[in-house]
């Protein structure tokens, strides 16, 4: 039992480094550190769903970013499958975006 949980663990920290290399075109920040990703499941077939948000519910990459989300966690060998889920349900704001992020934008 105590395996899988590390074996999860890991997954998800692998799954994290794939989401910083994944940028929103309009502002030079990961999705991550944008706090774009809301939430990351993996269970334990290794299948992933990942709760996302978008910066509007007009952003130019509404229909792109979740796709390629999708295709970089899924590139991860041990991902059986992922899916991106959209949702708008806390809106996103600036709030959400870590000191590193904020700091990159000269918010800080």
């Amino acid at each position: 039992m105590s395996e899988t949980v590390i074996d999860t663990q890991e997954l998800g920290e692998k799954i994290v480094k794939v989401l910083k290399t994944i940028y929103d075109p309009e502002i030079p920040v990961d999705i991550y550190e944008l706090g774009l990703i809301y939430d990351v499941f993996v269970n334990e077939d290794n299948e992933v769903k990942i709760l996302m948000t978008l910066t509007s519910p007009n952003c130019p990459v509404a229909e792109t970013l979740p796709v390629e989300v999708e295709e970089k966690v899924k590139s991860l060998n041990v991902v059986k499958d992922a899916v991106v889920e959209i949702t708008f349900d806390p809106p996103w704001n600036q709030d959400l975006m870590s000191e590193e992020a904020k700091l990159e934008l000269g918010m800080l």
